[in-house]
């Protein structure tokens, strides 16, 4: 019996959240990272869940494929994962 070893890959990125405030201007951030937001990475044999940390970093190791992508309060994210790679999320307050 052969065991086919399949190799992880580490995907990483920042969730950031806005606009932080009714009005925005140009000298002011309207955004801001996403502190302890879930990440579900949901894949084709596997679902993986991770959180942001106090910056809106996060990273995950992750099989090669195809995966939908669920934050907090935005659409899903279609996420085709082959090497290692960055990501970086914007969740919508909803501030208007």
């Amino acid at each position: 019996m052969h065991v086919l070893a399949v190799s992880l890959v580490l995907l990483h990125g920042v969730v950031m959240r806005g606009p932080t405030k009714p009005v925005c201007e140009m000298a002011t951030p309207c955004s801001e990272p996403a502190a302890h937001v879930r990440l579900l990475f949901d894949g084709p044999r596997q679902d993986v869940l991770t959180r942001t940390d106090a910056r809106g970093r996060y990273s995950v190791r992750l099989r090669p494929g195809r995966y939908v992508v669920r934050v907090q309060r935005i659409q899903p994210a279609v996420l085709v994962v082959r090497r290692a790679m960055r990501a970086d999320f914007n969740v919508d307050t909803g501030i208007r």
